[in-house]
């Protein structure tokens, strides 16, 4: 259920389920060029430590599983993936990038479980889950072909074929989902608590 001081706004998390299921379509297969430099034995070392932040995180369930939390963890969250983004623009393919790349992902995915059962608080009513996970995979689906639709363009229209030029051309449409994801989530919460407490203060003062 919501804390007192927070109003859930559905229409903006819905919007915001789409388009954050947007970047994913968009940019899965965009993950294979760029994890390109790494050694395999990365991706162990990765699995290992996301596994052991599931778990720490995990025995914390009891204090973070409220609103509150679900929606500071959610920004921090998707302000890691605008920020890897930007950073992919300005330092694209080398060694450190895909490094940074993908242990910002693996921070993101550590709190994929917490994010997925905290979702379960802010819903009224049953009906309102099928609204999420609908824009949810309407927003997959259609990332996934706008990808497709996107290397075709590169390739036949443009004549880029270089697949590390299709990807980072990619990112800029990435950049612009991102933005809109931290807008609706940003929107999907309001603070009631703001004005009554000035309000409440000027009333205590007139009292005395």
């Amino acid at each position: 259920m919501l804390e007192k001081n927070l109003t859930f706004i559905a229409r903006n998390f819905i919007k915001y389920k789409f388009f954050n299921s947007l970047f994913t379509g968009l940019s899965i297969g965009s993950i294979f060029t760029i994890y390109a430099p790494l050694d395999p034995s990365i991706f162990s070392i990765g699995g290992i430590l996301l596994a052991i932040g599931m778990l720490l995180l995990a025995r914390l369930y009891e204090k973070i599983m409220n609103c509150n939390y679900f929606y500071k963890i959610s920004l921090f969250v998707e302000s890691i993936m605008l920020s890897l983004v930007l950073f992919f623009l300005f330092k694209p393919y080398s060694y450190m990038s895909a490094l940074l790349i993908y242990s910002g992902y693996q921070i993101t995915f550590m709190f994929g479980s917490y994010l997925l059962r905290a979702e379960t608080l802010i819903g009224k009513k049953r009906k309102m889950f099928t609204f999420f996970d609908t824009a949810k995979q309407m927003g997959y689906l259609i990332g996934l072909g706008l990808s497709y639709i996107f290397y075709k363009i590169l390739e036949f229209v443009f004549y880029i074929k270089e697949h590390n030029e299709q990807v980072y051309l990619l990112h800029y449409i990435l950049l612009i989902c991102q933005i809109c994801v931290i807008f609706y989530i940003f929107n999907s919460f309001k603070k009631q608590h703001e004005k009554s407490s000035i309000f409440n203060n000027l009333n205590s003062k007139f009292i005395r």
